[in-house]
Parts: structure tokens; sequence; C-alpha cells
């Protein structure tokens, strides 16, 4: 049995993957953390991490980037590995994330889904074709009007895994409004979309002389990235200290089949 702390237990997500662990064999939520508690959710919740007294196999951190160095410190200190779900990160919380990792097992995703994450290797394969051929490539993002971050961080990781394919000659244009020029063939622009109450769509556009390919990922349900980071908290619990992803997951999900 994999015994999870849920951080950010009292928003959307965190309740999502509440009911979502009540119905997933091997797994159960044994306290939460957030500033919000209205006695519903059925396991103890603590306004802070450092407070909690429930034993834990790994945490999944569905709160904001404000929180990451309490959590980050309980993690280290009670060797409880960390399942990393947030986005928005500085530069120097992101370092902050690569050194604990040295000392505690971290699992980042800036997307839990199965889906993004095989498209991620799939762009590899097309950007070394359409790449190489001349075609453009935009990413369009689209999300709900409560997303703080723009672009998602799940754009920033599609256009990594391009850029990687492309040994890093792609350069991220997020915004064209202030110039009136042609557009340089080594760019990849991003544009983000926040509107209603959209889960989350992304499409990757390689588009050359006479035709367009588009690699699209539409969500209909949070509970995709519920399921994944529930995945990645039973993968996570009892491994060594390093930094992780969802392409682990996924090859051991594969191993066992």
């Amino acid at each position: 049995m994999t015994r999870i702390i849920m951080s950010g237990c009292s928003g959307r997500m965190g309740r999502m993957i509440t009911g979502l662990v009540k119905d997933t064999e091997g797994a159960e939520i044994v306290a939460g953390v957030d500033v919000f508690d209205d006695g519903t959710l059925g396991y103890p919740v603590y306004k802070s991490i450092a407070d909690v007294k429930e034993e834990a196999d790994a945490i999944i951190d569905f709160s904001n980037p404000s929180t990451l160095s309490d959590t980050l410190e309980y993690s280290i200190t009670k060797q409880v590995p960390i399942v990393l779900c947030t986005t928005g990160y500085s530069e120097e919380q992101l370092t902050d994330i690569e050194e604990a990792s040295k000392k505690v097992a971290i699992l980042k995703s800036a997307n839990m889904s199965l889906g993004i994450n095989t498209i991620m290797e799939l762009l590899k394969t097309a950007t070394n074709v359409f790449g190489n051929a001349g075609f453009d490539i935009e990413i369009v993002e689209q999300h709900h009007h409560n997303k703080l971050d723009a672009p998602s961080g799940t754009a920033l990781a599609l256009a990594d895994a391009i850029n990687e394919a492309a040994e890093g000659k792609y350069e991220y244009v997020y915004d064209r409004s202030q110039k009136r020029e042609k557009r340089d063939a080594k760019e990849i622009g991003i544009s983000a979309v926040r509107a209603g109450s959209i889960p989350g769509i992304h499409d990757v556009i390689f588009a050359g002389p006479d035709e367009v390919i588009e690699i699209k990922h539409t969500v209909y349900s949070r509970a995709v990235f519920g399921n994944g980071a529930i995945s990645a908290a039973k993968f996570l619990a009892g491994k060594p200290a390093g930094r992780y992803d969802m392409k682990d997951v996924i090859a051991e999900q594969l191993r066992g089949l």
C-alpha cells in the first residue's frame, strides 16, 4: 500500500485525486496539506507540511510554487519522495529541485498524462523529418481562465522535446505584437489561450510548403492528470534519490505487460 500526502488537497486537483485514490488499488491518502479545510476530505489536513504526523511513502504536490521550499525540506528530512505536478517554478526553484534530487527521489513533470508524454517522443521523430525539411513549427495551448502561468509548462516541455531533437537550434518566441518582420526559420512560436473551463489543449503545428501536419492532444477531464499523479506516486515509493519523470513510469508499466 502506497501511503500518500496530498499537498494542495483542497484545490480542484487535490479533491479530484482524493476521489480517484478511493477507487485505486494499492494507494491511500493518509494526510493533506492546505490552508483551507472544510472537513470533507476524510483525512487530517495540515496548514504546513512540517506539521504532518502521519507516516507516508510519497507526496503528491498539486499546490503552488510558494510551498516548494517547505516541501523539499520535509521530503529530505523524512526521506519521502515527491511527485511535483505544479508548474511556474522560477529558475532558482528549479535549481533547488535539482539539488534536492541528489538527496531524495523526485519526479517532476509539467504534464502527468500518458498521452502528452508519448507525444513528446513522437515529436522528436517528427522534428527530424519536418524540421530538416524546413517546416515552420508553432505551438498553441489552451487552458481555463483560472490558470496563472502562460505559456503552460506542458507547452514548454513540448518545445523542449522538439529542440532536443533539433540539437537546440530553435529560439522560443512568445509574442510577435512588437515585431514587423518576417518569421525566422529557427524559431518556435508559442501561443497561449485562457478561456472558460478548458482543461487543456495542446496543438503542435508543422507547416511547410502546401501541407500542414498537426499533432494535437485534448483533455476532456482532469482525471487524466490525477490518475497519472497516482501512478507516479506508486512508482516513486521506495526509489533511491534521483530525478525521475513520466517516461520512467511509462517504461515500468510497459515492462509489467
